[in-house]
Order: structure tokens, then C-alpha cells, then sequence
């Protein structure tokens, strides 16, 4: 078990800080020790009281845990003051602390400043040439380099500068950034690697920054290489944020127990899929089987990739109007019905499960008397760049549908188009929910009841 040492403020709420930092530590494998920095009377609505640590009793606190239990790897977060980021430095070069994460934390969540001015220039003169990895949100980065940061182009230009004032690699965050994706950017000295991931419309983000760098010094300290301790860092304050925790009435905190729970949701989520399988096979629907086959997908909690969708490997089928199911489902197994989960997921991350089935007049006539909400996209309308990514066309045109409808359907279909056969996709909550709506539409349209 490795050592991670977290240096950073106490958050009352539990959701950023100290708390944050210990309890992702550990659910990734790690021995987590802390320096307490600061005492925060906080919440989800905001920082209502700071109090300072003395400090010599920083001092006190870092000597105590390095001389004794030492460290592998350790992160800074919020350390507010000028003296105290002296401080900390100070205690890092003393122990000879090689791994060190500087997330430079500026401003609480809330928009509550959490560093002065005069600790900005001791972090950039005193600590930043200590870290071997420094990991700036967009307006820290701004403040840091000096300059706006509107774009990846800025985001290197940012990195760049933030790099020469010490760090061996910097971690550029783009949560702040407009538009489909949230790109990291991480600087080594020579060229910029993205991370891409989904943006996830939630409001419960709170500890995001504390979370990522928390895990990205836990996967430092297990050895991992930076590029890849970057990309499984993004994957993991990806599920975090996409099964936050509604607590309080304000921004709730991310969720690092998604890490955990996942083992046990895999299970859960093979096991309805089961369920609705025999349920599907039990039904005389074959004639809904389009030639290309079907697939029955559903989606562990904030499913992030393809491998995090459970569907039946090779295809369901059928025989006259019996359907076939030859294999059991496993996660991974198909990417064309997960990418049409995954795109709904990101306007309802309810919504985890779809299968696609034969389109004709009829059984949209079927699906309208079912009572089932419609959506449709053109496949001819397709932007270039989107058909020349490989596996592209079902994300780009379940997002289509759903932004136009404004919310999401229960069907989505489209006419095909050249090579192309039409489809239906039958959208739901769980694989039972695809299922009943599937055999009240193969009854010629019997009323679901949702």
C-alpha cells in the first residue's frame, strides 16, 4: 500500500479538501496521511468561515507525518496564505518529496476567493519549481500565466508559460471550456496531449479539482507514468462527477465511491439484462429484427465508454418470430447500441439502456399508438467531419434528435441512407423498460404504461 500525503484545507461539507482527498485515496488503494492547512465552515451554498492553521503548527504537522511514516507521493491543495505556501514548500524540500501534485486552489466552488495575492507569487516563486506535476483549472491557469484562456491553443500557450516557472508537466483542465467535450491538456516540455472526455450536465461537481489531483497523486505513487496516471485520473473524476451526491441544497460534491460501487453495479446491471432478455425471448417479435440485427444494451451509472455498456456479444436474431439469443451478455460486447445509450446519457443520465429494431411505416404507426414520444434524424444531413469518424453517426444523431425533441424520447428513428438500413431505437431507464415497450409496440400498438 502506498503513501499519499494531502496538504490541503478542511472542508466541513465533506466534499472538497482533506475529506475529498482521504476518502479518494483510499478507494484507490492508498494510505492516506494529511497536513491541515485551514478549517472551513462550509457547505453545498458556499464558504461561510476560514481559520487559518498557525504556521508553525503546519510546520509541526508535516514534520510529524514525513519523519515518521514518510510518503511516496503528496498534493497541495488549499493553502491560502503567503507564509503557509512557504511553508509547505519548505517541508517538501526538507523531506525530499519527489512526487509532488500542485493544484493550485484559488477559489472554492462557490466563487469564495481561497488564495491571496501574496500567496499566488510565493506559489509560483517557491512551490510550482517543486512539483513534478502541476494541475491548473482554466482561471487559475489564466491567473497564473498572465493571459486568457479561450481555447486549446490558449490552454498549451497557458501550460507552456506555467511550465517555465518549474513544474516538469502541466495538467491544464478544460471543465471551464464551451462545447460538447471537457479536454484536459497535459504539457511535458515538448507537445501537448489531450484527454477528452464527456461534459456532464451536473450541478453536484463540488471537489472536482481536490478529487482529480487526489487520484492523480495516488496513481503517482503506484507507479504509474504520468500520461497514464493522467487518463485513468480523468476516467475516475469522470464517474465521479457523472454519480455525484445530491446532498444540501446547493452544488453537491462529486461521488469517489463510484470507484467501488461499480463492481457491485456490474453485477446488478448483467443481471436485469438477463431478466429482460428471457422476458424478450419469451415474446413472438422476431418480425422487428432488422437485418442487421438487433442488440439490447444497458449501462452501468455514468457510464463513460463502450466497455461500461453491457450487451449481448454477437448480435440478437431470430428465427421466423422466434428471437435468438446465443450468448450472455457481457460489458464491451457492442458499440454501435452504446453509443446511443452513452449520447442519450448525456441529456438524461437516467436513460441506460436501448435497443434498435426494424423500422417500417407500420411500426411507427405502432410505436405512435403505443403512446410512445418520437425523434428522428437525416442521415443526409450528416456534417463530413462526423462520416469520417469512424462510428461516429449513431452519437452524432441520437444527440440530434434528442436536442431538437429537448428532451429524451422513447424512439428515435431515421430513414437510412445509402449501405445504411432505416432503424428504431427503443429508449428507457432499464433493459425491462425497453422490453415492455417493445412488446406493446409488437401488439400493434397496445398503450405503454410508462
Amino acid at each position: 500500500m502506498k503513501r499519499v500525503l494531502t496538504i490541503a484545507g478542511s472542508d466541513s461539507g465533506g466534499g472538497a479538501g482533506i475529506q475529498a482527498d482521504l476518502k479518494t485515496i483510499t478507494v484507490l488503494g492508498g494510505y492516506g496521511t494529511s497536513v491541515i492547512t485551514a478549517l472551513t465552515a462550509q457547505n453545498t451554498l458556499g464558504v461561510q468561515a476560514v481559520q487559518m492553521v498557525p504556521v508553525e503548527f503546519i510546520r509541526e504537522q508535516m514534520d510529524s507525518v514525513l519523519s515518521d511514516i514518510g510518503t511516496d507521493a503528496a498534493k497541495t491543495g488549499m493553502l491560502g496564505t503567503g507564509q503557509i505556501v512557504r511553508a509547505v514548500a519548505r517541508g517538501i524540500r526538507d523531506h525530499r518529496v519527489e512526487l509532488l501534485v500542485v493544484d493550485p486552489v484559488m477559489v472554492a466552488k462557490s466563487g469564495d476567493p481561497l488564495l491571496s495575492q501574496e500567496a499566488v507569487e510565493a506559489l509560483r516563486d517557491e512551490l510550482l519549481p517543486l512539483a513534478h506535476v502541476a494541475t491548473p483549472n482554466l482561471p487559475e491557469a489564466e491567473r497564473l500565466a498572465g493571459i486568457k484562456v479561450k481555447g486549446l491553443e490558449d490552454m498549451e500557450k497557458a501550460a507552456r508559460r506555467i511550465r517555465a516557472m518549474g513544474p516538469r508537466y502541466v495538467v491544464v483542465k478544460g471543465g471551464h471550456l464551451e462545447g460538447g467535450e471537457a479536454v484536459d491538456l497535459l504539457f511535458d516540455g515538448e507537445s501537448a496531449h489531450l484527454f477528452p472526455g464527456p461534459r456532464l450536465s451536473s450541478r453536484n461537481t463540488h471537489g472536482t479539482g481536490c478529487t482529480f489531483s487526489a487520484a492523480l497523486a495516488t496513481f503517482l505513487a503506484q507507479g504509474e507514468p504520468l500520461p497514464q496516471a493522467v487518463a485513468r485520473a480523468k476516467e475516475f473524476i469522470t464517474r465521479a462527477i457523472a454519480t455525484g451526491i445530491a446532498v444540501g441544497r446547493g452544488c453537491g460534491p462529486t461521488n469517489p465511491y463510484s470507484e467501488v460501487l461499480r463492481w457491485k453495479e456490474r453485477e446488478a446491471v448483467l443481471h436485469e439484462l438477463r431478466r429482460a432478455l428471457e422476458r424478450l425471448q419469451g415474446a413472438a417479435l422476431g418480425r422487428l429484427i432488422p437485418e442487421v440485427r438487433s442488440n439490447l444494451g444497458y449501462a452501468l451509472p455514468g457510464a463513460a465508454d463502450f466497455q461500461e455498456v453491457a450487451a449481448v456479444p454477437g448480435r440478437i436474431s431470430q428465427v421466423g418470430e422466434r428471437i435468438l439469443v446465443c450468448r450472455e451478455p457481457s460489458f464491451g460486447a457492442s458499440r454501435h447500441i452504446a453509443r446511443v445509450i452513452l449520447a442519450a446519457m448525456r441529456h438524461d443520465p437516467q436513460v441506460r439502456s436501448a435497443m434498435n429494431i426494424r423500422y417500417s411505416p407500420e411500426v411507427m404507426d405502432a410505436c405512435r399508438r403505443a403512446g410512445l414520444t418520437l425523434a428522428r434524424f437525416d442521415r443526409r444531413e450528416e456534417p463530413k467531419e462526423v462520416k469520417e469518424r469512424e462510428g461516429s453517426t449513431l452519437e452524432w444523431g441520437t444527440d440530434r434528435a434528442i436536442s431538437a425533441l429537448g428532451k429524451v424520447p422513447d424512439a428515435i428513428w431515421d430513414e437510412g441512407d445509402v449501405g445504411k438500413e432505416p432503424m428504431v431505437r427503443i429508449l428507457g431507464r432499464g433493459p425491462m423498460e425497453v422490453v415492455t415497450k417493445l412488446i406493446a409496440v409488437g401488439k400493434g400498438g397496445a398503450p405503454w404504461q410508462g
